[in-house]
């Protein structure tokens, strides 16, 4: 399980990380790299180490944007992983009308992998697992992806690199220049049950690191206390207003996505930041409350993703295909850490501050009293138009009376 935790770092680090499959007979071990990371030289020393050819591994939402949507699932096992090879005569780019060449029978609930010619190189690769549009994909280029993929797909969407990995068979064959590179420590080695064991653990467990006194501008009378996630990977932090023996009953909490972009920098493209301090000055209004400020940037897929998800937007695709066009889901969010953090601050009665209907779920799966929900709004403007709508229209966020003076040209 730690070594799993470390092969994310691993892929972070633009290293390659080996993948044991622990369940295959014979095995199905694979080399493993991020579709991120790769460059020319990388692509070539996974080619010389491992055996047969290398795959672009992609999620179930990706392999959707690719057009590999078929209902023929007969031909693979409920369940498993699926590749997909690249165009013809080794061509990666859409076709001109943008179609696909038809739709490919493969699960879409599983994880999808695609198989690399010789020439394709570091940037059709990127290309195919980011990039809008149909790629020209042949139902003879797809095959069931190996457990071992899968599990190396599962790391560096947990890492929040771009959910997708490139990989290489390790058979008898290359096992044994594999392993001396892992006995040199060289290339780390993880399994795929402790890969499973990591990703189905136990609820998210967060200690207490620190806390002091913070005087904000909407609020002076904050305290801010830091948690850490027991993986170490990331960090969030309670923000207290006012004295906790004066607070009312029930506690006014909101939680809080990390946005960089808005929070901070006052960006007009979402309305992150006038929540956030609004939700402190109703926090001084009330005579205290908590902000649970989550390092969960762009709705989960962390800063990289989310810009290369703006980039999209300005495409014309809004902000759910965009997520989902890179390979996410529509929100990739846990509360996990949230609810662990009220649990030490023993808060289990709140009034929540949000438009989120999946918030409040989530808190209440979570034992804690939601006696009451109050609204946030922020300011429209023709930026953050098309996020609002989405959020109504597609997340069913409680926002329909801030649209419901717009008109359909967006005034």
């Amino acid at each position: 399980m730690y070594e799993a935790e470390r092969g994310l770092f691993e892929l972070r680090r633009r290293r390659a990380l080996y993948v044991r499959d622990s369940v295959g007979e014979p095995p199905a071990d694979a080399l493993v790299l991020s579709a991120e990371a790769l460059d020319g030289a990388a692509l070539s020393a996974l080619r010389e180490l491992g055996s047969g050819p290398a795959h672009l591994v992609v999620t179930s939402h990706r392999a959707r944007a690719l057009g590999l949507a078929g209902a023929d699932l007969t031909r693979i096992e409920p369940g498993a992983a699926s590749a997909v090879t690249n165009g013809v005569n080794g061509h990666m780019g859409p076709k001109p009308n943008g179609a696909p060449s038809r739709d490919i029978p493969i699960p879409i609930s599983a994880p999808t992998a695609i198989r690399l010619d010789d020439v394709a190189g570091p940037r059709d690769v990127l290309r195919l697992c980011s990039a809008p549009g149909r790629f020209a994909i042949r139902p003879d280029q797809i095959r069931p992806a190996t457990a071992a993929e899968a599990g190396g797909l599962s790391l560096a969407r947990l890492g929040h690199l771009l959910p997708a990995i490139v990989s290489v068979p390790v058979d008898s064959r290359s096992r044994p220049a594999v392993e001396r590179e892992v006995a040199g420590g060289r290339i780390l080695a993880v399994t795929t049950h402790g890969v499973g064991e990591t990703l189905a653990g136990p609820r998210l467990a967060v200690s207490h690191v620190s806390e002091a006194p913070v005087p904000l501008q909407e609020a002076e009378d904050a305290r801010f206390v830091l948690f850490r996630e027991q993986s170490g990977l990331l960090e969030h932090v309670a923000i207290l207003i006012g004295d906790r023996e004066g607070w009312p009953d029930p506690v006014p909490v909101r939680l809080h996505s990390a946005c960089l972009t808005g929070d901070l920098f006052g960006s007009l493209k979402c309305d992150c930041g006038e929540q956030l301090r609004g939700s402190l000055r109703y926090f001084v209004e009330q005579g205290g409350g908590v902000l649970l400020y989550l390092a969960q940037e762009g709705r989960g897929i962390g800063l990289g993703n989310k810009l290369r998800a703006y980039a999209l937007q300005e495409g014309g695709l809004d902000t759910i295909d965009a997520d989902c066009s890179l390979g996410f889901g529509a929100d990739e969010r846990s509360y996990d850490a949230a609810l662990e953090m009220l649990r030490y601050l023993e808060v289990d009665r709140v009034r929540l501050l949000t438009n989120n209907p999946e918030k409040v779920s989530a808190v209440e799966r979570g034992g804690v009293t939601v006696l009451d929900r109050r609204p946030l709004h922020g300011t429209l403007n023709r930026y953050n138009l098309p996020y609002v709508k989405a959020k109504v229209q597609r997340a069913g966020h409680w926002l329909g009376d801030m649209l419901s003076g717009v008109s359909e040209n967006g005034k």
